[in-house]
């Protein structure tokens, strides 16, 4: 069986405002129930229950990649819960790495703030024109331009150094650009 993603390559709408928090943390929902995404399907409450018991049972994590690419993981997902509302997700990108920090860089400017999952269906019903998605085995969750579900989104609290120095870059190239009018 192969790993399904929910990544479209269209456009998005509804995008609320981003913060960054300290160390480049981020959280938001990588799911939400009920709420049918652009290829038709629908996640069901408790869909995520088992995988994530399995992987807590075997001391294995959900990876966070960029833009679903294996190649390319940028930090760590530090917790990983089924609520009321979704898949909710918190955890850290790795400004360590040359990945993390751009990726970081993207969400501090609001240039990305899509989530998205990476995971094999297991058990699930058709319902008129939907796919309703009663059990997942969760594989990743990865930062993405455009998610399939418009209400997965990144929400994370402002880093004070990380945004100081997106700050300071601004205003070194603004300075340069006025150098060249001059």
């Amino acid at each position: 069986m192969e790993l399904e993603r929910k990544f479209c390559a269209g456009g998005t709408a509804g995008a609320g405002p981003l913060e960054i928090g300290e160390g480049a943390e981020i959280s938001g929902y990588a799911s939400v129930f009920g709420k049918p995404d652009q290829g038709g399907d629908v996640v069901e409450p408790g869909a995520y229950a088992a995988s994530l018991k399995r992987l807590e049972g075997c001391g294995g994590r959900v990876r966070m990649l960029w833009q679903h690419d294996p190649s390319r993981p940028i930090g760590v997902w530090d917790e990983v819960r089924e609520d009321a509302t979704g898949l909710w997700v918190r955890g850290r990108m790795l400004t360590e790495v040359a990945q993390g920090r751009e990726a970081a860089a993207l969400v501090a400017a609001g240039a990305i703030d899509g989530l998205s999952i990476g995971y094999r269906t297991r058990r699930a019903r058709k319902d008129g024109a939907h796919r309703r998605l009663t059990e997942l085995e969760l594989w990743e969750v990865s930062l993405v331009t455009f998610p399939m579900l418009r209400e997965a989104r990144v929400g994370a609290k402002h880093d004070g150094a990380l945004a100081a120095k997106i700050r300071a870059a601004r205003a070194a190239l603004r300075g340069k650009e006025g150098e060249r009018d001059a």
